[in-house]
């Protein structure tokens, strides 16, 4: 059962680091608009589906295909009322009720207007249930204003007018300012309107926007194809019907499951199945949706279907040490220097330390530690750490052996700061090859297995696994000077042959959930790396368990990303470009529904799966991105129904949010982060 208190800290934690991060360091710093968004809980007024995500700088799906917008777009909308002290101010658009909380901070009495009756009543009981008594909430149309309660210090709409309505111009006292979204979704400006006098008003277009559109009698007609309609908002699952002659993004909408919907994550569950191995992908390694919903799908898979490993991509020292962490239940505080290489972001992020500490949680309920969920790594880059800690290993079991491990290794000492250049060096002939010497080392490790692992099985594991890094490392990097498809298929056939150590290791009953890149987990026969000769962990997870394996695939089409912009260069908070037409994401974009997963192998459309089977561009975002070349550098074609078994979207994202030496400071000395 969750802890109360301990949820209220983390929400705590989560909307100060969004006030920080969104809003103050993007600009704003409007003394009332601060102290409300550090006051009230966005996450009271969102659905238990999407909680998690409610501090994220994205609109989050609500009933009626309606949206809460970003908090940024919140608080740069509130500063832009410049309101001073108190006053009343009007609302036209209540939705979740989020925005008029905030307003119910910073003025003495709001009337908040709704025309949906559900979301109105929804909103007022929040509301009441919080305290607010100066909100009024009022299911009326929006676009008339509310006369009885004019004139109005300030006026805020949450929607996108074809025009600014006069009604609402009549409304707003002489000095007052009245923000609002103007245009079609093909574009829209948020507009401030100053009244200077009983006749004059001073218009300013402060930036672009996208929103739902303003329906009602002074706004757009209401209608579902209405050219207003804009930020994509979320639809009911609809039941799959007789295929019709609609584009590819209306029957991607007619079959998508909205993740606000609470059945969502089960229909989920009951595709995977019996499968013994769930792949779910990214398609960036720095976008906090993706990260929170693998977790979760992850927990799920843990708590109702007895998985019991997870294997990511990351380096086997590095995930040892969480390893470790979730399943011994104690460390040493010197021991943790987990993932402090370049990217560090991509493991030491908020994201990644919530569910590592569910984990361990998880596990402390577990007895039998044999039981409880392993975390380890599948990737190869850790070449020199994997032969410390064969050598220590071989130190405290072997000292015969680990003389001559240490002088096999020893051929690869002069790279230690750049393994890249042996492979260069070896091709050269100015250096020699040290296959041979780390193959044996391997071997000499394999010989003495029954030996070895009599003192200690999972010491063992742990030495054997980074023995054979350590050999397919040294081949690794002297084949990125032979060609990209076999240093891809070296890594990704090392990833794979890991994944099965670990399924075999643990037993028969084993199930295991995979961490990695779309460009892994996804099946490469489906896309250009087919004629590239590449293949990847998702074909050969395919090829090896059949159906016993699904697949996951991740999109989006806007937000910001944690990237470089290029290899060993410090992280940042990029922009997102909007997807290219012509790719998956710009059809999915085009559904208009926020938040969804797609069922591939599934798939209740034959028409859909046909279309879905037809090359079109994908993008890809690893820890480099580079906007200026984006179809050069981040783009590919893929026929998505092969690729994937399920495809989950996410239209707007935020950057992952990186661990740093301060967060850390005060945290237990057992964390596995801690540098």
């Amino acid at each position: 059962m969750t802890d109360p208190s301990a949820m209220n800290d983390a929400y705590n934690r989560q909307r100060e680091a969004m006030v920080n991060q969104q809003v103050v360091q993007r600009g704003i710093h409007s003394p009332p608009v601060i102290e409300a968004l550090r006051k009230v809980p966005r996450e009271a007024f969102i659905s238990d589906a999407l909680r998690e995500f409610a501090y994220d700088d994205t609109p989050l799906p609500i009933a009626e295909r309606q949206t809460i917008s970003q908090p940024y777009i919140v608080a740069y909308m509130l500063d832009a009322l410049q309101l001073r002290e108190g006053g009343r101010v009007l609302e036209i658009g209540t939705g979740s009720g989020y925005a008029a909380a905030l307003l119910g901070e910073m003025a003495d009495e709001v009337v908040t207007l709704e025309r949906y009756k559900s979301l109105a009543d929804e909103a007022r009981d929040i509301l009441q249930r919080l305290g607010y008594r100066n909100v009024d909430v009022i299911h009326s149309d929006g676009t008339l204003g509310w006369p009885e309660k004019a004139p109005y210090d300030a006026i805020v709409v949450a929607a996108a007018a074809p025009e600014i309505p006069q009604r609402l111009k009549e409304q707003l006292a002489i000095g007052g300012r009245l923000v609002i979204p103007v245009g079609a979704h093909d574009g829209q400006s948020l507009r401030c309107l100053t009244r200077t006098s009983e006749h004059d008003y001073r218009e300013e277009h402060l930036t672009s926007v996208r929103f739902v559109p303003l329906v009602g009698e002074a706004g757009w007609a209401d209608r579902e194809d209405t050219s207003a309609s804009s930020k994509p908002v979320t639809a009911k699952k609809i039941p799959a019907r007789k295929a019709r002659s609609g584009s590819t993004s209306e029957l991607i909408a007619e079959c998508a499951e909205p993740l606000d919907d609470e059945g969502a994550l089960d229909a989920l569950l009951e595709r995977i199945g019996d499968s013994r191995v769930v792949l779910i992908g990214e398609s960036s390694h720095g976008t906090s949706e993706f990260y929170r919903y693998r977790a979760r799908i992850t927990q799920a898979l843990i708590e109702q279907k007895g998985f019991d490993l997870l294997a990511v991509e990351a380096d086997w020292p590095d995930a040892s040490q969480i390893d470790h962490y979730v399943r011994d239940l104690q460390t040493e505080a010197s021991q943790w220097t987990a993932f402090s290489r370049f990217p560090t972001w991509m493991w030491r992020n908020e994201e990644v330390r919530e569910f590592v500490d569910w984990l361990h949680d998880h596990n402390s309920r577990i007895t039998d530690r044999t039981q409880r969920v392993g975390f380890h790594g599948l990737d190869l880059y850790s070449l020199f750490t994997s032969i410390d800690s064969v050598l220590d290993y071989l130190e405290d079991v072997d000292a015969d052996a680990a003389r001559d491990a240490r002088e096999r290794y020893s051929c690869l000492a002069p790279w230690r700061t750049d393994p890249s250049a042996y492979g260069r060096a070896a091709i050269s002939g100015s250096y020699r090859e040290c296959r041979a010497d780390v193959v044996t080392a391997l071997v000499e490790l394999l010989k003495k297995r029954m030996e070895y692992s009599s003192m200690g099985g999972t010491r063992y594991l742990d030495a054997m696994q980074n023995a054979r890094l350590v050999a397919n490392a040294e081949r690794y990097y002297y084949s990125l000077y032979g060609g990209n498809a076999e240093s891809w298929n070296l890594r990704d056939q090392h990833m794979f042959d890991t994944l099965k150590v670990l399924l075999t290791y643990r037993g028969e009953n084993t199930k295991a959930v995979v961490w990695e890149h779309n460009s892994h987990i996804g099946d490469a026969r489906a896309t250009d790396m087919r004629g590239r000769g590449q293949l990847n962990l998702g074909q050969l997870c395919r090829e090896a368990y059949g159906n016993d394996a699904y697949l996951i695939g991740f999109g989006t089409d806007t937000g910001t990303v944690a990237a470089a912009a290029d290899w060993g260069e410090p992280m940042e908070v990029m922009d997102v470009q909007p997807s290219l037409e012509g790719s998956w994401e710009r059809l999915c974009h085009e559904a208009r529904i926020s938040a969804f997963q797609l069922p591939l192998r599934h798939s209740r459309s034959q028409v859909l799966n046909k279309r879905l089977l037809e090359p079109q561009l994908e993008r890809a975002i690893g820890v480099i991105y580079r906007p200026a070349t984006e179809l050069s550098s981040h783009y590919f074609k893929a026929r998505l129904a092969q690729q994937f078994d399920e495809y989950i979207w996410f239209d707007h994202t935020t950057a992952i949010t990186p661990l740093t030496s301060k967060t850390l400071e005060g945290t237990p000395d057992t964390y596995p982060f801690g540098l």
